[in-house]
C-alpha cells in the first residue's frame, strides 16, 4: 500500500548530503565550460546517450520500472549500470520512486508533483525532504521484483561506484578537461533533463489523453531525454515501450528497442494499441 510518506511535508528540512553533492556537481559543470572543445563535446554527447539514453530511458524507466520489454539478463544488468552512471540513484530506488509517482501522480504522496510547486517537482524533493530515498530496505517494498536479485541490491547500495570508476578512467584518458565534461557537465545536464520530466511535462505541453494527473506531451523535453517528454502518452499507456505514439513524435529509445526486437534481442515488447488516426480523434 502506497502512503503519502514520500510527498511534500511541512516538516521537510534540507537534506545536507544531497545539497552538498549537487552543489559540487554544479560547480564542476560550470568550471568545465571553460575547458570546451568540440572533441570533448562529442565524447560527452556519446556518454550522455550511453548513460541517460541507455541507462535511464531504456533501462531504469522502460525496462526496469515498467517491464515494457525483456532482454537477456546480461544486457538488463548492463543497462542498470549505465543508469547508475547518471548519479540518479540505484535501480531499486529509482524504480520505487517512479512507481510511487505513477500510483499517486499529482495527488498526495506523489514524490515530485508540480502541484506542490514547480521547484519542488524539479529539484526540491531531492534537496529537501526525508532520506527514505537513500534507504534500500525501505525502497525495496516498492520494487520487490528488483530486490529479489542480489545484483540490484548491491548496485543500489553502491550506485556511486561506477561513477567513480568512470571518473578515474576519464582522467587517465583525457585528464581534468575530460573529467569535467564527461563527468560533471554530462551528469548535471542529465539530472536536469530527467527532472524536467518530473516538472515541465506536468506543467507545459499538450494533453492528448484525459489521464487522472496533469501529465503533458512536451517536445523539447522529449528531445533532450530520448523520447521521455511524451509524458501524457506514457501516463495513458505506462506499459508501452513506445512513448511517441504519432509519426511526428520523435522517440529515439523506441527506435533502439525496435532495433533490438528486429535483431531478436528484445522480447515481449509491449506497444500501446492505438493508431495515429485514433490518437488524433481522441485529441479533437
Amino acid at each position: 500500500m502506497i502512503t503519502n510518506e514520500f510527498g511534500k511535508s511541512p516538516d521537510d528540512k534540507l537534506n545536507w548530503p544531497n545539497c552538498i553533492i549537487m552543489s559540487l556537481l554544479h560547480v564542476g559543470a560550470i568550471a568545465g565550460l571553460f575547458f570546451f572543445s568540440w572533441k570533448l563535446f562529442a565524447i560527452t554527447v556519446f556518454l550522455y546517450w550511453f548513460t541517460t539514453g541507455l541507462g535511464i530511458s531504456m533501462g531504469y524507466h522502460r525496462l526496469h520500472t515498467h517491464r515494457s520489454y525483456k532482454v537477456p539478463k546480461a544486457l538488463d544488468y548492463f543497462f542498470a549500470v549505465c543508469g547508475a552512471l547518471t548519479l540518479e540513484g540505484g535501480p531499486i530506488t529509482w524504480v520505487a520512486v517512479h512507481r510511487i509517482h505513477h500510483q499517486l501522480s499529482d495527488h498526495p504522496g506523489d514524490p515530485h508533483s508540480p502541484r506542490e510547486g514547480g521547484w519542488w517537482s524539479h529539484a526540491g524533493w531531492i534537496l529537501t525532504g526525508r532520506t527514505l530515498h537513500n534507504n534500500t530496505n525501505v525502497m525495496a517494498k516498492y520494487a520487490p521484483d528488483l530486490a529479489k536479485r542480489r545484483f540490484y541490491v548491491w548496485l543500489n547500495n553502491y550506485h556511486w561506484l561506477p561513477s567513480i570508476a568512470l571518473g578515474v578512467l576519464l582522467v587517465a584518458i583525457g585528464g581534468l578537461p575530460l573529467l569535467m565534461w564527461g563527468g560533471f557537465v554530462r551528469i548535471v545536464f542529465g539530472l536536469h533533463a530527467t527532472w524536467f520530466v518530473n516538472s515541465a511535462t506536468h506543467m507545459w505541453g499538450q494533453r492528448r489523453f484525459a489521464t487522472r494527473d496533469d501529465s503533458r506531451n512536451n517536445w523539447w523535453v522529449a528531445l533532450i531525454t530520448f523520447g521521455e517528454g511524451w509524458h501524457n502518452n506514457h501516463h495513458a499507456h505506462p506499459s508501452s515501450a513506445r512513448h511517441g505514439l504519432a509519426w511526428y513524435e520523435f522517440d529515439p529509445s523506441w527506435l533502439q528497442i525496435k532495433l533490438l526486437k528486429y535483431l531478436g534481442i528484445a522480447k515481449s515488447v509491449q506497444v500501446a494499441k492505438t493508431t495515429s488516426k485514433l490518437i488524433e480523434r481522441e485529441a479533437a
